[in-house]
């Protein structure tokens, strides 16, 4: 009987016992779960809202000069780096075929006068003076069209920047440029020139044309260069989520030129913004994307975010995900996952 009492005695203290061991694990799991976090409040900040981006720079006009058909080069009359106006001749083909169509123009010419005459006197049919006159026009619009290809002229004025063939050569209409096309040279205008940059499409609404531009080269570092916004392109890139514009710089001096490395800033005057400590901001791993989180009823919840203008420790931050009076976590944030509970250790 005593041996039995003292069984139950040793099977209650150990049940009791493995019931506060387990309430102290399950204490100590709570505790060692719990996350504790700072916050502050979003608001809203006027900052200077100015956006820069990077640019090679381009030739306002680019020609790639070609006959209108492949043959022999007889004369060109430029060299690279050389400047030309508009109506300059840059060279000449082979002119065999314009003597053949000048000979047959005049052919045609000594016989159309002769049947004019004969018309006018009613000495032949308007049948036969409008088959005469009909190939009089052709010999003329021949002659006219050999002589502008057999002799080509500058449609632009410009600098040479690339010469392709010598005299003698036979020039066979392949593509020899880097463009792809075919010439045997190249004219660009470069006393205009273009900065093409690719702008985030938040800036949709604020990027209007005709906006001044400042540009920046690393070659002149204490020059700033005024441009306008050209021409501004209707569609957003889905991929990138950007759109493209077109920045006219005038360049009457030739100091920039074609190729150079460029930064286009575009002021937008005073705005509203979010402003947060940039240690709040955080980048995903492997990837460009920054995000941020946010407390509300004891979850943290994670916000992807674009970077705007930085200030010292401080940085822009937009997303259509937050607003004013947010609680921007900003201690703590660096071991949460989305939806993670946690604790203001702040308040």
């Amino acid at each position: 009987m005593k041996k039995l009492i003292l069984l139950l005695l040793v099977a209650v203290t150990a049940f009791f016992s493995a019931c506060s061991s387990g309430k102290k694990h399950e204490e100590s799991q709570n505790v060692e779960s719990k996350q504790y976090v700072e916050v502050m409040k979003i608001q809203e900040q006027s900052i200077s809202r100015e956006i820069e981006y990077t640019a090679d720079l381009k030739a306002f006009k680019e020609v790639h000069l070609v006959p209108s058909s492949p043959g022999k080069i007889e004369n060109i009359q430029v060299e690279v780096g050389q400047w030309v106006k508009k109506g300059d001749l840059i060279f000449q083909m082979d002119r065999t075929q314009l003597h053949q169509a000048d000979i047959q123009y005049k052919n045609m010419e000594t016989e159309y006068n002769r049947m004019d005459t004969l018309i006018k006197t009613g000495s032949i049919s308007e049948q036969q003076y409008d088959q005469i006159k009909a190939q009089y026009d052709i010999a003329v619009s021949n002659r006219a069209f050999l002589a502008e290809n057999v002799n080509v002229r500058a449609p632009i004025s410009g600098i040479i920047t690339a010469k392709y063939f010598e005299n003698g050569e036979m020039y066979s209409g392949a593509p020899n440029t880097q463009a792809g096309k075919a010439a045997i040279v190249s004219i660009q205008d470069i006393r205009n020139l273009l900065a093409v940059i690719h702008i985030s499409e938040q800036y949709y609404p604020l990027v209007k044309e005709g906006m001044e531009t400042e540009i920046r080269c690393e070659i002149f570092p204490e020059e700033i260069f005024k441009g306008k916004i050209y021409k501004i392109y209707p569609t957003i890139n889905p991929a990138s989520r950007t759109f493209q514009i077109e920045v006219s710089i005038p360049n009457p001096k030739a100091k920039l030129r074609p190729g150079m490395f460029a930064r286009v800033s575009l002021s937008f005057g005073e705005v509203e913004a979010f402003v947060v400590p940039a240690s709040a901001v955080q980048q995903q791993e492997g990837t460009n994307e920054k995000f941020i989180f946010i407390y509300e009823n004891g979850v943290a919840n994670k916000i992807k975010v674009d970077i705007g203008k930085r200030f010292d420790d401080k940085v822009e931050i937009v997303s259509n995900a937050i607003k004013a009076g947010d609680q921007l976590i900003i201690s703590g944030q660096s071991r949460l996952m989305d939806k993670s509970k946690v604790t203001i250790a702040n308040n």
